[in-house]
């Protein structure tokens, strides 16, 4: 089942007092990804600084990394150990795939 539409963020307006379980979206350039973990790590750079999501990836595996590439995500907030935010996501995709409407339902 899919979440709710959920909230637009920029990677830099993430933290903690976004609510556990909440809907959101946001994007980032893959620049990570643990197949063992079943994690990816997206990064946006904004003025001079790097933030960083982390996006569980379980429920769109088999998934195809493409180090580099931008991703839009649809998911709901989980805080981690401090060290990041963590989406659960269902839906995951490059920008290059929204644009050429190749989106593949899991």
């Amino acid at each position: 089942m899919l979440p709710s539409a959920g909230v637009y963020y920029f990677p830099w307006e993430i933290n903690s007092s976004v609510p556990e379980g909440e809907a959101l979206r946001t994007f980032g350039r893959l620049s990570c990804y643990d197949l063992a973990r079943s994690e990816a790590v997206l990064t946006a750079q904004h003025s001079s600084a790097q933030y960083q999501v982390c996006v569980d990836t379980k429920f769109v595996e088999p998934f195809q990394a493409q180090l580099g590439s931008r991703y839009m995500v649809l998911g709901e907030a989980e805080h981690r150990e401090g060290k990041c935010f963590r989406h659960q996501s269902p839906l995951l995709f490059t920008v290059q795939q929204l644009l050429h409407g190749s989106l593949c339902a899991r």
